[in-house]
């Protein structure tokens, strides 16, 4: 069995991995906000204390002691896409969380002794510098390399007792890696009235029109960097911009509706329009079924990414891993950018994994190779206008057992925050926030991404409201100390709702400087509604709507980050790779009602009344959220029907076809009256929060939390991993012409986590 090296020395664990959960839902009432009310909780066993019969929590040796503190366990639930309506109508209970990268008072390098502090020197003093793994970004030069030798040397410690370090840390992987460039200060390129512009890096190979043009509207011809051409669409007033010598330029624009990148987007009075990009850096099984299908009978059977990397790395004769850069490659182009921005779309919300940045030597995962496409998407962006969310949607551990996560699928496990490697996998989760931050961070950036969701659907059920609500506060900290408060700063923070509901996050972490919530309502994921559906179309209208409006006013700056035109599960892995369907009754055992998908998925046979039933209900949607990313932009078609078998879930299918409105704008007053969106302030949207949480929030929701699901486990008897680790810095396109280095706030020079050599090792199952 695979192993994971460890950086806390522990005894033999038993089993304690997380509960195995169905993946129906269950919609209730709002969960009472009891983490954000402050109202008294169980009190949990201290370290003096026997742990909860049945989690061997004795067996584990604890090198240290945290304070320990209440904590509230909810029962399970299992959402998968869930539906998070209005306030009458959401998930079991569920929330928010958030991490910290930066040590304690108590852990601060001269709590050290002296030997400790001699091993904590010569396993980080020197970083390593690595080449870039991609052939079109190049290394940085030797010169780039000097100043990275001089790093802080830190070391965490929990409880004022310092963890025992060897010396010789397992390095995080540098061959595939960039390491952080200290300079005298942060990047030194200023936005200008047009964005940054003059020096700087390229954000790779341009595209613009034959005769050089580097600026265009509706009708203008695009050269990609492949040599191929397409003619720019776009009758809402957009236009694209691309100056080689002048690669920061932000003067584009989307719409005539929606500001240039040049300028502060307003999100008072513009509302976000938007689509993801499921399925491309993130295969998903439903959304690019090709690539699953012909691994559907390996050993294991592919149905997330982590057995789907592990069947296409045993099967050579076809190109191994590589065929997940082919599917980087074509499945979404630049192309599809300027159609996003032809559709009267503003915004992309691009989902990551985050082996983006780094993984583990047992992880399967192809590492950093998409990051190549990331920098692609941001270059298409700026050239057309358009905004990114960045999306972290698969962490270490897995957040929510799901196969989007990265290691799911059907029965999938969490391990983060959760079990024996939940306090690790959150460490290293960290890092990875930390790592993005910098990069977004800079001034070249900051117009083209504004918005960073920092973990994608995180299960609260099985990772507890006190643990969640942490984790949020520690990453809006860490982040916040990179990135400064105020606006313009840093991106904003997106949070999801964790299938919690809207209405718990009143007053959510009084002082935060700009934190989105973002819920996904979807219709489809409980008991199926058959009846017409023309008799579903005011569902937005009637669910959605008063719950949305009422966020704004009790927490602020409130988004739906996923929806779709789904009015029931039917379409091809909906539920999970070989799960089935409700409608059909073959998933879960269903309601009784044994029904056919076959005219819900066969949109080549809807009539004109149909398709016209679906564009009221993506109006209605359009208007009842408010601000929107639709989920997704595009469905592959299936390798054995030669069909795309989910078409609720195509934005650009439904233009193509007809049941999508051409111009989204359209969509204002759509509810006719019906729950109207309540006009924004500068107060709702958060602009004038100062960014420093009260004490009272910190002393409710420190950080690391002192227990663990399952069984109330003891946080200070838990394995963890050191900062003594390179950091592995994402590295800028080329050609390089600027101070840029992909790493924003040169004081930030801690260590990364990472395990250590010959220490106890717990079986990789638990990554």
């Amino acid at each position: 069995m695979e192993e994971t090296p460890l950086a806390r020395p522990i005894s033999t664990f038993s089993a304690i991995g997380g509960d195995r959960f169905s993946r129906a839902l269950t919609l209730v009432g709002d969960a009472p906000a009891e983490d954000v009310s402050g109202a008294a909780k169980p009190a949990l066993p201290t370290a003096a204390e026997p742990a909860a019969s049945g989690t061997d929590a004795e067996d584990l040796q604890p090198p240290t002691v945290f304070a320990n503190r209440a904590s509230a366990a909810f029962g399970d639930a299992s959402p998968s896409r869930l539906s998070v309506a209005d306030s009458a109508q959401v998930p079991a209970a569920h929330l928010p969380y958030r991490d910290s990268l930066a040590p304690t008072a108590a852990g601060s390098a001269q709590n050290l002794g002296d030997s400790e502090k001699e091993a904590a020197a010569s396993s980080s003093d020197a970083v390593p510098r690595g080449t870039s793994p991609f052939p079109d970004l190049g290394p940085q030069s030797d010169e780039e390399d000097a100043p990275k030798k001089k790093r802080k040397k830190l070391f965490f410690i929990l409880g004022g007792v310092a963890l025992v370090v060897v010396a010789a840390a397992v390095a995080v992987p540098v061959a595939l890696t960039q390491t952080k460039k200290s300079s005298s200060g942060s990047s030194s390129s200023s936005p200008s009235s047009s964005g940054p512009t003059g020096s700087g890096n390229n954000d790779g190979p341009t595209s613009s029109g034959p005769t050089g043009d580097v600026t265009g509207g509706d009708g203008s011809i695009i050269t990609t960097e492949k040599g191929t051409t397409f003619t720019y669409v776009n009758k809402f007033g957009g236009t694209w911009y691309d100056d080689p010598n002048d690669p920061w330029n932000n003067n584009a624009q989307a719409q005539s509706w929606s500001p240039p990148l040049s300028q502060e987007w307003d999100y008072q009075n513009h509302p976000m329009r938007g689509v993801n990009l499921g399925g491309w850096l993130v295969p998903e099984p439903f959304i690019v079924p090709s690539l699953y299908e012909p691994y559907m009978n390996a050993t294991p059977p592919a149905q997330d990414e982590w057995t789907l990397s592990l069947a296409m790395a045993a099967d050579t004769a076809n190109g191994g891993l590589n065929q997940l850069e082919t599917h980087y490659d074509t499945f979404i182009t630049e192309e599809d950018f300027a159609q996003i921005a032809g559709a009267g779309l503003n915004w992309i919300r691009l989902p990551i994994p985050f082996w983006m940045v780094s993984k583990l030597p047992e992880e399967p995962f192809l590492e950093r190779v998409s990051w190549k496409y990331a920098l692609k998407a941001f270059k298409w962006a700026r050239k057309y206008g358009l905004r990114i969310q960045l999306d972290l949607h698969s962490i270490p551990g897995s957040q929510n057992g799901f196969d989007h996560s990265g290691k799911g699928g059907v029965g999938g496990e969490v391990n983060f925050l959760v079990g024996p490697m939940g306090l690790a996998n959150a460490q290293r989760t960290l890092d990875v926030i930390r790592v993005i931050t910098e990069f977004v961070s800079q001034p070249e950036y900051t117009a083209v991404v504004p918005m960073f969701g920092i973990i994608n659907e995180a299960q609260a059920t099985r990772i507890g409201d006190d643990q969640i609500v942490s984790f949020f506060a520690e990453v809006h900290d860490m982040m916040r100390s990179i990135t400064g408060t105020g606006a313009g700063k840093g991106p904003w923070i997106s949070i999801h709702d964790a299938f919690r509901g809207l209405s718990a996050y009143k007053d959510f972490l009084p002082g935060h400087d700009r934190i989105a919530l973002d819920t996904h309502p979807y219709l489809m994921f409980g008991a199926p509604d058959r009846t017409p559906l023309s008799n579903q179309i005011n569902k937005p209208c009637t669910q959605w709507a008063a719950g949305m409006n009422s966020s704004w006013n009790d927490f602020g700056f409130t988004l739906a980050g996923e929806f779709s035109l789904g009015v029931n599960d039917c379409g091809r892995w909906i539920n999970g790779v070989g799960q089935g369907t409700r409608w059909e009754g073959t998933y879960q055992g269903g309601d009784g009602t044994n029904g056919d998908c076959t005219e819900w998925n066969d949109y080549a046979s809807w009539t004109q009344d149909r398709k016209d039933d679906f564009k009221t209900l993506a109006m209605n949607s359009f208007d009842a959220l408010g601000h929107w990313f639709f989920w997704t932009w595009k469905i592959g078609a299936s390798s054995i029907t030669g069909k795309i078998e989910t078409p609720m879930w195509s934005y650009s299918l439904g233009l193509k076809e007809g049941w999508i409105p051409e111009d989204p704008s359209q969509a204002v007053g759509a509810c006719k009256g019906t729950n109207p969106v309540t006009p924004l302030t500068s107060e709702m949207i958060g602009a004038s929060g100062p960014g420093v949480l009260s004490a009272s929030v910190k002393s409710r929701y420190p950080w690391p939390p002192t227990s663990l699901n399952p069984g109330a486990l003891n946080a200070a008897n838990l394995p963890v991993y050191t900062p003594t680790g390179p950091i592995p810095t994402l590295p800028m396109p080329t050609p390089t012409k600027g101070t840029a280095d992909g790493w924003f706030d040169d004081a930030d020079t801690r260590p990364m986590y990472t395990p250590i050599a010959g220490c106890s090792k717990l079986p990789s199952s638990t990554l």
